[in-house]
């Protein structure tokens, strides 16, 4: 490991240089390509110094240098990492595990301007289940690595007991890890999904039947598909979303979990023309509308997107997912059921979108608050027809 002046360096020049318009991930992976002279524990420093950056400096007074305000944010977020610790001051050493509250008051103490609401100074209403204030708190934590266990789950749990691996067990085959855990080195592939806790439970509100006609209109790589046929493995599926590599990535999910892959046509489902021509007289039972959205119930996991958001996505986002819904809801059957969801906690993309559909009926509305659990938050509803 290099000496602490060198990582300062370091990651003063990473936040420099990263603009926000890639996964941060991606930037640092390209980052240490072009620096190979950083070993395996100056990358794990760095990347863990700069996802703390992203979470929390601009909670910290403008004035306080680069070197103070980055201190504070590792002190504030959730980092055990020794080497890490190990830049903090001697007196906040041995303080990693204090509570929140303490952490907040001790830095307030310390005159380091922390405010709260500098991390989001955006007007932005939320939707009913959310908490501000709770919202933010998260976002100086990790959120765990989740997967549901498909297979023989007393097994697993022995499984896991044997190997003195740390675990959480929260619903039925919902498994939490501590990031980084390797399952993949005694796990086969297709013994799990990596899916996150909130998005599992979208699935408790599908119930879906034998030969049912389902169509997961922005399917993405496929969660939510795979989800459905874990459930009930004889539905009949199509799934649909307007990026062809991204379907590919779905196809070869599904090969790995299952013998066969589900209808796939690419499609633009806010183009009703587009839909209109791909799918013609077609009705579907049950329709799954998980739709692009602003991501903010999943941002304590890429805190960057925090960092950089830009306001005025939001309605944008709004006005794309009410044509979707719209388009969508005009392939459901008569009783069918359709199933907004998102990873938002922004109201403008959540109630507002719903409250615009006409001609079906609300079953259930609400957030999958994940913040107890370290987990995203959802918002799903449920329209019959």
């Amino acid at each position: 490991m290099h000496n602490p002046r060198y990582i300062h360096q370091h990651i003063q020049s990473i936040v420099e240089k990263y603009g926000g318009d890639v996964p941060l991930s991606g930037f640092l992976k390209s980052y240490f390509k072009k620096h190979p002279i950083l070993g395996s524990r100056d990358r794990r420093m760095l990347s863990e110094m700069a996802y703390v950056w992203y979470r929390a400096s601009k909670a910290f007074q403008a004035g306080l240098s680069f070197e103070k305000k980055l201190e504070a944010a590792l002190f504030l977020c959730d980092t055990h990492t020794h080497q890490v610790i190990q830049l903090l001051k001697p007196e906040w050493q041995g303080k990693q595990d204090y509570f929140l509250a303490q952490k907040i008051a001790l830095l307030e103490k310390e005159k380091t301007g922390f405010d709260l609401s500098k991390l989001f100074p955006h007007d932005i209403a939320f939707s009913a289940g959310m908490v501000k204030e709770d919202w933010l708190h998260s976002m100086f934590r990790q959120p765990d690595l989740f997967i549901r266990y498909r297979k023989d789950v007393a097994r697993f749990i022995k499984l896991l007991k044997e190997q003195k691996i740390h675990y959480r067990q929260l619903e039925g085959n919902c498994f939490a890890f501590s990031n980084g855990t390797k399952l993949e080195l005694f796990l086969p592939e297709d013994d799990y999904v990596v899916q996150d806790a909130s998005s599992q439970k979208t699935g408790s509100f599908f119930s879906p039947k034998a030969n049912e006609s389902w169509w997961d209109c922005c399917s993405g790589a496929g969660g939510k598909s795979i989800l459905l046929k874990d459930l009930q493995p004889k539905v009949k599926l199509t799934a649909t979303d307007k990026r062809e590599t991204i379907l590919h990535n779905l196809r070869k999910r599904f090969s790995l979990y299952f013998n066969n892959t589900p209808e796939t046509l690419v499609l633009d489902v806010s183009n009703s023309q587009a839909v209109g021509k791909v799918l013609k007289e077609k009705k579907f039972d049950n329709i799954i509308c998980d739709v692009p959205c602003s991501g903010s119930g999943t941002w304590a996991r890429t805190p960057e997107q925090l960092y950089f958001f830009d306001p005025g996505s939001v309605p944008v986002f709004s006005e794309m997912q009410k044509a979707i819904l719209n388009n969508a809801s005009r392939y459901l059957k008569d009783g069918g059921r359709l199933f907004y969801i998102t990873c938002s906690v922004f109201k403008e993309e959540n109630e507002n979108v719903t409250a615009t559909l006409t001609g079906m009926r609300i079953e259930q509305q609400m957030v999958i608050n994940g913040l107890d659990d370290y987990a995203d938050s959802m918002f799903i509803t449920v329209f019959k027809k």
